[in-house]
């Protein structure tokens, strides 16, 4: 008797040569994912330890967009999501994922906002530290 039994109602799917969805990144896709995560985090250094850009609210928005890019970089050359990876499900989970922190984070700013202006409606934020103290 033989312990291999050979049957072909079912192919074997011995051969990687077949298009699974992933892909399959080189050394020169790892470099080119490095090199600009070495950049996109070495410009907003510069911006910040320069004293570049003066408003820090400009500076806030400027290391904020330069955040949001790096994140796509490492998304797509070091986890190497795509569109087509996973039959799609991990960018609709990645979608999904991105919905829910929107909504938890404007919802919570909003709701601080509006606590901070209802609890406190005659404390005026531009108040001197004297008349804090004075306050009953």
């Amino acid at each position: 008797m033989s312990a291999h039994i050979e049957s072909h109602d079912h192919p074997q799917h011995d051969h990687h040569d077949h298009d699974d969805g992933h892909s399959h990144s080189t050394l020169k896709g790892y470099m080119t994912g490095f090199f600009l995560a070495v950049v996109l985090t070495a410009i907003p250094f510069w911006l910040v330890m320069g004293k570049v850009i003066p408003n820090s609210q400009t500076l806030a928005v400027v290391i904020l967009t330069f955040a949001a890019i790096q994140i796509v970089v490492h998304m797509i050359y070091f986890l190497h999501m795509n569109t087509k990876s996973e039959g799609g499900w991990n960018m609709l989970a990645l979608i999904f994922t991105l919905v829910l922190v929107v909504i938890t984070l404007s919802g919570s700013i909003w709701v601080m906002f509006h606590l901070n202006s209802n609890m406190m409606p005659g404390m005026s934020h531009d108040m001197t530290e004297q008349q804090v103290k004075n306050l009953p």
